[in-house]
């Protein structure tokens, strides 16, 4: 199958976001083609949980999952290490008081 660039993901994730009337935006802009990406769903209540895409290699497909659920200054010092070490990486995040992020809805894994 097909990978999509990380940019046309990204810019296809918050069209859908958008169109669900959720806050997004791009914290940091990774590589374009190649690049990994996270997303800090911000609660605005000082709560944040940081999502990464995996790969499962037993089922042969990729899902969401949770990495951290913190303070979000904990959320935030824990994307600044990863960035530490990934230059290509993309951050994303998302506000909404609901929790909404949209990750699971199909098509996004």
């Amino acid at each position: 199958m097909p990978q999509l660039t990380a940019r046309f993901w990204v810019d296809a994730y918050l069209t859908r976001l958008r169109a669900q009337d959720i806050p997004a935006f791009v914290v940091s802009h990774g590589d374009d083609t190649a690049g990994s990406v996270l997303v800090k769903l911000n609660t605005l209540d000082g709560a944040a949980t940081l999502f990464q895409r995996r790969y499962d290699l037993l089922q042969d497909s990729r899902a969401w999952e949770v990495i951290l659920t913190e303070s979000e200054a904990e959320v935030d010092a824990a994307i600044a290490r990863q960035r530490g070490f990934d230059p290509d990486l993309w951050v994303i995040e998302v506000e909404d008081r609901a929790g909404r992020h949209l990750l699971d809805t199909p098509g996004l894994a």
